[in-house]
């Protein structure tokens, strides 16, 4: 079986030029004076900001002056933290409009749940701080819209945290398939099925733990009684904070399927079922099985998952593959290989097994570009801001069509749906009171 060595040795400078992964690292750059430094401000400390916050301060020009969260627990441990590792104490926040006020801050990291991201980043933007936002980047389609027209208005330089595009096995990948090696590809199934998609069975509401603004947590979403299968990480199984495994495992796939078709606009049409099936007795809102179809000009693509399992086809729990006349094409994190389809004559391959690793640098990698691109503002980040909205916007398409039990046809000009007013009332969500939806 052809390896990834091999593989690089015969596709010489292919991955190169447009493709290409910054060559530099981190720890290789030289210390620089405070005039030249980067400062960064964290909202939303806990868990997937915190680790971008983390590989951003691997570069010597990066300083981390100022942490948001709404739990004062975690803001107080991740403040000793960066003080013990950096040696001076952060700001520290619970109102990220007061973080947003420093003006000696130019880049801001956004780590809250799916629906703060909105309006912090419209607010960021407009405060002229440069944003890397964690995906999905909102938690509704119309947010995904406004959110894009506020870093081209505001000439922002944005990043989105779907990795993926930084690492060097999905380029290599997206390249083979570019070159037509697979033959005419008809459909592109994807998959992603994780045990946390089913939580456990409903917990009664309570009082919010001591030291959080549990009023801040909800923001824009509806007033509701503090329960803890709603707050650190599961919120995102309840509609008005996330979208499920849709949108939170959707994304990054459906995202690799997208770029490795060239895909730049919204499908022609989706259908989709979904239901809590596999465990309808448990806590979540958002469904814990799916299938969702795409049909786009020349291909279909799935989404499936079922939460609360971890197998799924080819031995992977995760992942995608692309059907082509010649082969298929099986990826996730960790590899992707090619399976050859058969020659009706003499049962030879249309093409050569291969199989290609992953290096798992890609978060670097990723966090790495982000700075190059604010030190040159350039615009067309690993991930741009229209990368990170189509993506979610596909996510969201499979979990709306899915709730409505409807075949949606968006209208890119028009934003609504064609004649679907059940459909259209899920694109963009109701801001609570004194909090309102941005215009931009």
């Amino acid at each position: 079986m052809t390896n990834r060595r091999n593989f690089i040795k015969t596709s010489a400078g292919i991955v190169a030029a447009s493709m290409a992964m910054p060559a530099f690292s981190f720890a290789s750059q030289p210390q620089v004076s405070a005039n030249d430094r980067i400062r960064v401000g964290l909202i939303g400390c806990r868990n997937m900001g915190w680790g971008d916050l983390a590989d951003m301060l691997l570069n010597p020009e990066v300083e981390c002056v100022a942490l948001c969260d709404v739990d004062s627990n975690i803001l107080a441990g991740r403040a000793a933290e960066l003080e013990k590792s950096h040696g001076r104490p952060p700001q520290i926040f619970h109102d990220y409009r007061r973080l947003l006020e420093i003006k000696d801050i130019d880049v801001v990291i956004i780590g809250t749940p799916d629906h703060w991201h909105c309006l912090q980043f419209t607010d960021a933007c407009s405060a002229g701080k440069d944003v890397y936002v964690e995906k999905p980047i909102a938690n509704s389609i119309a947010e995904c819209e406004v959110m894009t027209r506020a870093a081209k208005r505001y000439n922002r330089i944005v990043s989105v945290g779907q990795q993926q595009r930084s690492g060097n096995h999905w380029h290599e990948m997206v390249e083979y398939i570019n070159r037509g090696m697979l033959g005419r590809i008809a459909r592109a199934d994807v998959w992603g099925n994780f045990r946390y998609g089913a939580l456990d069975k409903p917990f009664p509401d309570e009082l919010e733990p001591q030291g959080v603004d549990y009023d801040m947590w909800l923001g824009p979403a509806p007033l509701r009684p503090f329960n803890k299968q709603r707050f650190h990480g599961s919120w995102r199984m309840f509609w008005s904070y996330g979208g499920g495994l849709m949108t939170d495992w959707g994304v990054h796939l459906l995202d690799m399927v997208l770029w490795a078709m060239n895909i730049s606009r919204m499908p022609r049409r989706v259908t989709a079922i979904g239901g809590k099936f596999a465990y309808p007795e448990n806590a979540p809102e958002t469904f814990d099985t799916q299938q969702v179809v795409y049909e786009l000009d020349d291909f279909i693509m799935t989404w499936s998952h079922t939460g609360g399992t971890e197998t799924g086809p080819y031995g992977r729990n995760y992942g995608m593959a692309f059907k082509g006349t010649n082969g298929t094409l099986v990826a996730d994190r960790e590899n992707w290989e090619i399976i050859p389809e058969r020659s009706g004559a003499d049962g030879a391959g249309k093409v050569e097994p291969l199989k290609v690793l992953s290096d798992h640098k890609e978060r670097h990698r990723h966090l790495a570009d982000f700075v190059a691109c604010i030190k040159t503002r350039n615009p067309l980040t690993a991930c741009t801001i229209e990368h990170g909205s189509l993506s979610a916007c596909y996510a969201h398409l499979g979990n709306i069509a899915a709730r409505t039990q409807s075949m949606l046809v968006y209208d890119e000009n028009a934003h609504r749906f064609v004649n679907n007013p059940q459909a259209d009332a899920l694109l963009k969500p109701e801001y609570r009171s004194p909090r309102q939806f941005p215009g931009v």
